[in-house]
């Protein structure tokens, strides 16, 4: 029996496709930096073998999975190679291996992964479901009938997808190591529209996806009268949202999340509209909005003394924008803190007002220093260029964050797509 081995297993997405294929039986090992990544904790519960990046770990019979972060010439893929093993890109093998199921992509540059974790939950309420949520989670069952999956935009990757049902979340210009423009971006959505067998759910309120193009029906979602699926009457308070759902103006049904912001009733619309199509009984589209946990790292808060710690994965401003305002519903009455370090140069450069405009909406900001990433680890800009356009924002050293236990009774929340944790777990071993 072929062993899976998986270069570059820590990855979000990699991590929880191995986790998949280990739930179905399969003998999957793999490789990464020693670093440790939250990705790691559930293929060590899992049992799942992870060894430090070496050459001599490549064997015959092994079945190489290949993360796209890494090369050609990374010395196990040439090991590989060498020895004539099959080697299969992580966007590759998802393509192929999602033909078993009904499949149901969620993309979009902002909330892809709260949807799929909320997408995933709610089809498990009804029929057996895999799925794999980019925040390294995967769930394998060999009787599932659907597949919920993240589908990333970035290099085009998800143009390897052809999946029966696709959530549209949004639009937006991201990545600027890659995409040209916000036309670049449009365009590669555009393409994936043409890829969808059965229908696509777009947010209506989304200038961009408006636009989209598909040789499948289209179904629109939101809070304008034009869309198909509506959310109306929404009541937002300290412990979630309610709103009524109108299909064509016809008035569905109530529902009511646990969660914060006009991003997540958009969220949860577009997993109803899915679940509508596919006859999923509304009571049970209910009962599981309310039992969402959420995913990791997105609004992933815990108490500590007098003090509220949220960890977001928040790392472009319209994100950072929704995860703040999220933070005001919930704790209308408290002190709003940001501590943010900012993910690649291209993105910050790009996009340096936007962040200082999203960041402003916060009581008090503190910045880390820039993560560069495995793509790029310096530039010319430095996180003093932000600092000089957000009101009052503080630099924040890993090795002192004490400054942090001042704003007695307030909300933390640190943001960001690098190692931000490594702030907030600093901070946290302070107090």
């Amino acid at each position: 029996m072929t062993i899976y081995h998986f270069v570059g297993i820590k990855g979000s997405g990699m991590s929880a496709l191995a986790q998949i294929l280990h739930d179905m039986n399969y003998n999957v090992q793999g490789s990464d930096v020693e670093k440790h990544f939250f990705t790691q904790v559930a293929l060590e519960e899992a049992g799942i073998k992870i060894l430090p990046f070496n050459k001599n770990n490549i064997q015959p019979g092994l079945t190489i999975i290949a993360g796209n972060a890494f090369p050609d010439t990374h010395e196990e893929i040439e090991e590989a190679t060498r020895l004539g093993l099959p080697i299969i890109r992580y966007h590759k093998f998802l393509g192929d291996f999602m033909k078993n199921f009904t499949s149901i992509a969620v993309t979009g540059a902002h909330g892809k992964t709260s949807t799929t974790g909320l997408l995933a939950h709610v089809l498990t309420g009804a029929n057996p479901t895999a799925y794999l949520i980019g925040d390294g989670t995967g769930r394998g069952n060999k009787l599932a009938e659907y597949f919920a999956f993240e589908a990333c935009e970035y290099r085009r990757h998800f143009l390897s997808y052809h999946p029966d049902y696709c959530i549209m979340t949004n639009i937006d210009f991201d990545h600027p190591d890659y995409f040209a423009s916000l036309d670049d971006v449009f365009s590669a959505f555009q393409e994936m529209s043409l890829q969808v067998k059965k229908g696509i759910f777009a947010c209506g309120d989304d200038e961009q996806l408006q636009k989209v193009q598909a040789k499948v029906p289209v179904v629109f979602y939101g809070f304008g009268e034009e869309n198909d699926f509506q959310a109306r009457n929404v009541i937002k308070s300290t412990s979630g949202t309610t709103f009524d759902v109108f299909v064509r103006n016809t008035f569905y049904n109530t529902f009511t999340i646990k969660s914060y912001g006009d991003h997540n009733i958009l969220n949860a619309l577009s997993v109803i509209a899915v679940c509508h199509y596919e006859d999923i009984d509304a009571s049970i589209v209910q009962e599981q909005l309310l039992t969402f946990g959420g995913v990791k790292r997105r609004f992933t808060e815990k108490q500590i003394g007098d003090q509220v710690i949220i960890d977001d994965y928040a790392h472009h401003p319209t994100e950072i924008k929704a995860t703040i305002e999220a933070a005001r519903q919930k704790y209308p009455d408290k002190e709003i803190i940001g501590v943010f370090q900012p993910h690649t140069f291209t993105r910050t450069q790009t996009f340096l007002d936007d962040f200082a405009s999203s960041l402003n909406l916060a009581d008090q900001v503190y910045l880390c220093e820039i993560f560069g990433s495995a793509r790029e680890i310096h530039g010319k800009l430095s996180i003093e260029d932000l600092q000089a356009k957000v009101d009052g924002a503080v630099i924040l050293n890993e090795d002192d964050t004490n400054i942090l236990k001042d704003h007695h009774d307030g909300v933390l929340i640190f943001m960001g797509a690098g190692d931000i944790q490594k702030f907030q777990k600093a901070y946290e071993m302070q107090l």
